[in-house]
């Protein structure tokens, strides 16, 4: 089998690899030329466990290889898969200009028999949209091709692990290409295959995991919320209610990042704003998670006085432990409500450059900045920060900190003197 795979990102590459690893011959394509040329060297640019080593053997072994010439990938595949990014617009709507860009890119290579399967999120009927560039050169999908939808369903950290256990969604434009798509992920991936019927079925499978992990984030930061004025600490009572087998509430937190989280659930809620459906829910969650950070810092306001002027160091810029990834990162909203709040704002990362920190909007800082941070605020609970001395840090100069993922005991900082505010935390 030679399948093409279109973009070799990080989600596209260990892709490639896991058909490569199952006996088909891939072509991993992309635009940028330096992933090209580090693909083909055998290395890889991509901090995932356990791909440097496969890509590496699969460079070697002659089953994987890269290139930035797309529709000639095409002419030679059987199979085409397309894993590019789908991100927003100013206003908060699907920006499809990427992979209508790659679909424009597919169609010149492709040819009758080809089977095309998109894995990129996309809101409801987005695949069947992007059926006229595919039959732009006059082959017929269905007919002529078979167009299927199948949403990656993995994680950042552990994409290789979950490429093989988590159960493989496919839907198709018409039954027969839904059922060649069961086929091609059976034996390619290995995984358990899910084939639900249609392309919009499909699609709406990753929006509703994705919606009701967000709705289910912002429950727990609303419950959070009304224990912190109770009185009571929602993490202990969340761990209680969850014993019954009827609950699974969440940690309340400082806001949600990533890649999909944040992003995927506006592909509903502007669809359902074009539907004249309301999603009132929906709407309440991502209002709820993005206020986090401006929550979070009234508590620490009203426990230590106004923020103007005072020294703030952010802990994490990426939104993961030990993950460096930074999309849509509650970093950046905890960045701007701070400067609109007049204070002085570094961010610490320690799997960050001072120049990346810098060329993604911050100042850089860190525990021995002089003059030091009064106060701190955990975005990220990397492992560098579980076991920090609030007692040195207090004597520093450090007042104050918000435990935004809940990483600290907050006896072990109160007893250093040290104001400490935490998420559903009275």
């Amino acid at each position: 089998m030679n399948v093409a795979v279109i973009g070799a990102g990080k989600m596209g590459l260990p892709l490639a690899c896991a058909f490569a690893g199952k006996g088909a011959r891939v072509v991993a394509c992309d635009v940028k030329p330096a992933l090209v040329a580090a693909i083909n060297a055998g290395t890889c640019p991509i901090d995932e466990p356990g791909l440097p080593e496969l890509t590496a053997r699969l460079v070697r072994d002659g089953h994987l290889r890269a290139t930035t010439e797309t529709a000639v990938a095409v002419s030679q595949s059987e199979v085409v898969v397309v894993i590019v990014p789908t991100l927003l617009t100013q206003d908060r709507d699907a920006d499809t200009s990427i992979i209508e860009a790659a679909s424009g890119q597919v169609v010149e290579g492709l040819k009758p028999g080809t089977m095309v399967s998109y894995e990129t999120t996309l809101p409801l009927g987005g695949t069947r949209r992007l059926l006229p560039i595919l039959e732009s050169r006059g082959l017929k999908g269905g007919t002529d091709f078979n167009l299927v939808f199948s949403p990656e369903r993995v994680k950042s950290g552990r994409v290789l692990e979950r490429l093989t256990v988590n159960p493989k969604v496919v839907g198709g434009l018409t039954p027969a290409c839904a059922e060649r798509g069961a086929a091609f992920y059976r034996q390619y991936v290995g995984a358990p295959v899910l084939n639900v019927g249609s392309l919009e079925a499909a699609e709406m499978v990753k929006l509703a995991g994705m919606v009701y992990r967000d709705v289910n984030i912002a429950l727990a930061n609303e419950l959070g919320r009304y224990c912190e004025a109770a009185g009571v600490d929602f993490r202990a009572i969340a761990e209680a209610a969850n014993t019954d087998g009827e609950a699974q509430l969440l940690a309340p937190g400082i806001g949600v990042g990533g890649h999909c989280t944040p992003v995927y659930p506006y592909f509903l809620i502007r669809s359902a704003q074009r539907l004249g459906v309301g999603v009132d829910i929906v709407e309440l969650g991502r209002r709820i998670n993005d206020g986090q950070p401006a929550h979070a810092l009234d508590r620490l306001e009203r426990a230590w006085g106004v923020l103007r002027g005072k020294r703030v160091l952010i802990l994490g810029l990426g939104f993961r432990p030990q993950v460096k990834e930074h999309i849509c990162s509650p970093a950046f909203l905890l960045r701007d409500e701070l400067l609109r709040r007049g204070a002085d704002v570094r961010l610490h990362d320690p799997l960050y450059s001072a120049e990346e920190i810098r060329a993604h909007g911050f100042a850089p800082g860190s525990f021995a900045c002089a003059p030091p941070a009064q106060a701190l605020v955990l975005n990220t609970a990397h492992r560098d920060y579980a076991d920090l001395d609030f007692s040195e840090l207090a004597a520093g100069g450090l007042q104050a900190v918000v435990d935004g993922r809940n990483l600290w005991q907050a006896e072990k900082v109160r007893a250093a003197g040290l104001i400490y505010v935490g998420l559903g935390a009275p």
